[in-house]
């Protein structure tokens, strides 16, 4: 029987719910019940044209499998859970993730499931909620810490998981990371090259395991030319853009202030385009720039600063890949991935 000309023939199931089932499915493509059901988990014995034969009848009659059944059988959800912590600085963070996770999942048994986590909620709380109660097979989340909590409560319980960003824990975990050192070094040099002569940087929470990486870079491309610096004081990444914007505001009035800033993120780069444009100061003239740019806004705003990108959407699609060797048991030091920054940077002038 071909199923794609049979679907019209039966739409609803055998077992009294009036929804489609497994068998349903076999008899609309004529293939067996188990056939059907490996199929559709993306069994790679099954052909591909057969796989791809039943997910399309699936499709069509609107079949969704029985989560609670596939758990008592397999001990399995097929649920990848994202814990997701929403922030302003990474413009489209939790999307690009989101498109990255799904693509990686895409062809695979697999459903991506998102789990906010609230400010006011510890770290650790929806991570030992999905651990403790099987949600899912596997975690996402990002936003590291040195000594990470859920880093450790999921490594000693070895639970698959994969994070944006490394911590300092002994135990080898997977993960997937931007070079943060890389992106404040090659910023300061940069700015550097242009003849700024005093720099400014705004850096991440001292908490996450980031803040180190881009100081560490930033502190090492100034050591080494011995030019003036000043870090922020009283704003970070996190902080309200207004009080970015305030805090350079104030500096540009005081002596000796920054002639070059830079801002690892599109948010804080634009309080500090705002500030220095209320002061009538003309970014790229009078200060110097260098952001990291995760979306195209900055292909839109004038005047041109410097960008360095780092591609959140590919972070998603590494880790979605990583986890699913993770929960295959493949060793977690094998599933660690380093993203390198692209630099946007115009000709010298």
């Amino acid at each position: 029987m071909d199923g794609t000309e049979s679907t019209g023939k039966r739409e609803t199931g055998d077992d009294g719910s009036g929804k489609p089932t497994l068998r349903t499915i076999a008899e609309l493509t004529g293939l067996a019940v188990t056939t059907v059901s490996r199929a559709l988990g993306g069994a790679p014995q099954i052909a591909l044209e057969t796989r791809e034969k039943v997910q399309r009848v699936a499709a069509e009659i609107g079949y969704l499998p029985d989560r609670a059944a596939q758990r008592l059988r397999t001990g399995r959800t097929n649920v990848i859970s994202l814990v997701l912590d929403p922030h302003d600085e990474i413009l489209g963070f939790g999307s690009s993730l989101v498109s990255g996770l799904t693509d990686a999942l895409r062809d695979t048994s697999y459903h991506l499931v998102i789990t906010p986590h609230f400010a006011n909620v510890p770290a650790i709380d929806p991570v030992r909620y999905i651990m403790r109660n099987r949600m899912a097979d596997g975690i996402v989340f990002s936003r590291t810490e040195p000594f990470d909590a859920r880093v450790k409560l999921l490594t000693e319980n070895g639970f698959p998981f994969i994070c944006h960003g490394r911590t300092e824990l002994t135990a080898a975990h997977p993960y997937v990371d931007y070079n943060n050192f890389s992106f404040a070094y090659e910023a300061t040099k940069r700015l550097i090259a242009k003849g700024r002569k005093r720099l400014a940087i705004i850096l991440p929470p001292r908490r996450f395991t980031f803040f180190q990486h881009i100081q560490y870079g930033f502190m090492s491309a100034v050591r080494e030319s011995g030019i003036d610096f000043e870090i922020a004081e009283g704003v970070d990444l996190d902080s309200p853009s207004a009080d970015i914007q305030a805090q350079v505001f104030y500096r540009t009035a005081e002596p000796n202030p920054p002639d070059g800033y830079i801002c690892g993120g599109e948010v804080s780069a634009l309080a500090v385009m705002a500030a220095l444009s209320d002061r009538g100061l003309v970014a790229g003239s009078d200060v110097d720039i260098v952001a990291k740019q995760t979306s195209g806004l900055f292909n839109l705003i004038r005047p041109r600063i410097d960008t360095i990108y780092e591609d959140i959407a590919d972070a998603g699609r590494q880790m979605g890949r990583l986890l699913l060797r993770r929960i295959a048991d493949e060793p977690a030091e094998d599933l660690q991935s380093l993203q390198q920054p692209r630099l946007n940077f115009s000709q010298l002038t």
